[in-house]
């Protein structure tokens, strides 16, 4: 059995719900949210490469559940963006330098737009969740969990993004922000450590208060800065 058609071997989901840990609280998961879960980690951390195929029967073999569980979280993961499935092949969808750079543009081109909108809309307890959401991001950095802040840097985002009123777009923007993590770690040369990653979002938080154009410009730095590539050769300035 190979490793990519048989990703998650030793961590098989039991036949009944599952709970995950989440900070203080938890809740259960049913066996193919398990498996939707366990694979999209591994998708967006490139433990899976890109273009790795995934068969419906390794993985259910892997993390002993059906086929048809394995097929339901599939097509999650399709209607993520982060695998295709063309008839009975499915293959981690690949990266590529181009595409994200594309991708990217229009994601700063969406959230940008929205921002304008946000601070008349805001609300108290849209922006206390949002704090709450920045302290679930610096637990996570602290616990070296790099998937638990994936996930809540798109609530992070996510949940501003409502703010707008633009819930149309919500899909086609975690479709564009699932991507960005995976090239951000892709790349070979990015450097930022997880608390620097969690800390990030404090400017925006602040910027909320300064008005519309405040927050999109905050957000357009944010977004314009996501790879940091390390200097290939240590300033001689510092030291």
């Amino acid at each position: 059995m190979d490793r990519v058609s048989h990703p998650v071997a030793q961590q098989s989901p039991p036949a009944g719900p599952v709970s995950v840990a989440r900070g203080a609280s938890a809740w259960a998961l049913r066996p193919r949210d398990a498996v939707y879960r366990m694979l999209k980690r591994r998708i967006l951390l490139n433990e899976l490469p890109p273009g790795a195929p995934l068969t419906e029967l390794g993985v259910a073999e892997a993390m002993a559940c059906s086929q048809g569980t394995v097929r339901e979280a599939l097509l999650r993961l399709q209607d993520d963006g982060l695998v295709m499935r063309a008839g009975r092949r499915t293959a981690v969808t690949p990266l590529d330098a181009e595409l994200a750079g594309e991708m990217l543009a229009l994601r700063r081109q969406i959230e940008t737009r929205a921002a304008l909108r946000v601070p008349a809309r805001m609300t108290a307890e849209v922006l206390a969740e949002l704090h709450d959401v920045q302290a679930e991001m610096d637990r996570c950095a602290a616990g070296q969990d790099a998937f638990g802040l994936i996930e809540q840097d798109i609530r992070f985002h996510l949940t501003l993004f409502a703010a707008s009123g633009f819930q149309a777009l919500e899909q086609i923007l975690t479709r564009l922000m699932l991507h960005t993590h995976r090239q951000k770690l892709w790349e070979p040369r990015h450097s930022r450590s997880l608390g620097q990653t969690a800390a990030r979002h404090r400017d925006i938080l602040a910027a909320i208060a300064q008005g519309g154009p405040a927050l999109a410009d905050a957000l357009g730095r944010h977004i314009d800065t996501i790879v940091e590539v390390a200097p290939a050769f240590p300033d001689p300035s510092e030291g």
